[in-house]
Order: structure tokens, then sequence, then C-alpha cells
């Protein structure tokens, strides 16, 4: 899909997909596929890819909380990584400024949905009356009391979480899933690092709240 999207757009991209590897980025650090990157080696950013793909898919999805949709997101932003490759910084961490990107277009995104209910949506909290599974819950999984706690705790984790507003929500994935510094998280939403630490404090105690169930509290 994402040699695709980059065929279509008329950029040449490297056969990441086909499994092949370069011995000499087998090993590498991302600063030094970074600057292989910018030099215009291919090889080194399908390594990047390579490496990076769960984080960008794990924040495009908790954004917009559909996986196709999450999927084309991340395929786009690394498009969008690749296209502008020759301006990154290679003294900078490279994470933190493909999640940008990812972040940037997954917000595009939820600015377009339509219609209007269908954002709101990821951003409220589930109707009391709605018990339906969410997708972290395996049908398949043996049956049993300790799994059925820890599910439905996930559950509940996971309605939580998204019940937050998209900066709170954002914060959580990037500091508890993708486990950036909180200097790193700044980059990504270009905000000070004590905003990111009032943020990620408010989103912990609406978690709190809503875990207990308590009434949601106003960002």
């Amino acid at each position: 899909m994402i040699a695709s999207l980059a065929m279509a757009s008329g950029m040449a991209w490297p056969n990441w997909a086909s499994g092949e590897r370069v011995a000499d980025t087998a090993r590498a650090t991302d600063a030094e596929l970074a600057k292989a990157a910018v030099r215009g080696e291919r090889d080194a950013f399908a390594r990047l890819v390579e490496q990076h793909h769960r984080a960008v898919f794990a924040l495009c999805y908790r954004l917009l909380r559909e996986r196709d949709e999450a999927g084309d997101a991340a395929q786009e932003a690394f498009v969008r990584a690749y296209a502008s490759i020759a301006s990154f910084d290679v003294a900078q961490p490279f994470a933190p400024w493909v999640l940008r990107i990812a972040r940037n277009h997954c917000l595009d995104l939820l600015r377009r949905r339509l219609p209007a209910d269908r954002v709101v949506a990821l951003d409220a909290p589930r109707d009391e009356d709605d018990v339906r599974p969410r997708d972290l819950v395996d049908e398949r999984a043996e049956r049993g009391d300790e799994k059925l706690e820890r599910a439905q705790t996930a559950q509940a984790l996971d309605a939580a979480v998204a019940a937050l507003p998209e900066k709170y929500r954002t914060v959580v994935s990037l500091y508890h899933q993708q486990h950036l510094t909180y200097q790193q998280i700044a980059e990504v939403l270009n905000v000070p690092i004590g905003t990111v630490m009032t943020w990620l404090h408010r989103a912990r105690a609406q978690l709190r709240k809503q875990l207990a169930g308590a009434e949601e509290v106003a960002p």
C-alpha cells in the first residue's frame, strides 16, 4: 500500500516490503539510518519504516479509532516523510519527527470527517447502555474468570482513553504506549514540556475518575 501510494504520487519508493535486507543497514542506529536516508539511500529509509511502523500505526489508531483508516493513515505518514526526508534534521531523533507527521495527518482526517457526529463520537464517552465489546477483546480466547476480568479491565481502559480529548489521547499514547520522553512528546506536539506534563496529569486524572465510575471532567 505504501509503495502504491508513492507510485501514484510519482515518487520512487524502496522495495521494503520484499523482506530483503541491506548488510550495512541491518544493525545501524536510527541516527545512522536517518543520515543515510537523507543522503538518498532508500534501503535506509525502508529500515526506518520497518522499525517505526508499529508506533506510527498505534498513534493513528488511538486518534482515528478505525483500524483500516489508521493503517492507511500510517502509510500516508511514511509517504509524506519520505517525500520530505531531505529536510529532516539528522541531529534530531527520527521517531518524534515521523510521529508528528502522522498526528498532523490524522488531525486533518478528523477535520474532514463527515458527518460531523462521527468526529464527536471519537471523543465522546460510550453510552451506559452500550455494552458491545471493543476491538481489544478476542472472542476466540479461552474463557475464565481471570481472563474475563482482564478483558473487561482492558475494555474499560480503552473506552476511557477513547473518551479523552484528542490532545490527552495523544500524550497518553506517546508516553505509555510509545514510551517517548517528555521532550520527545513536546517535539511531536510542538508544545512546551510543561504543557505535556500538564496534559498527561489531566489525562490521568480524567482516566481515574472515569474508571472509578465518576462523571467525566471537562477538559
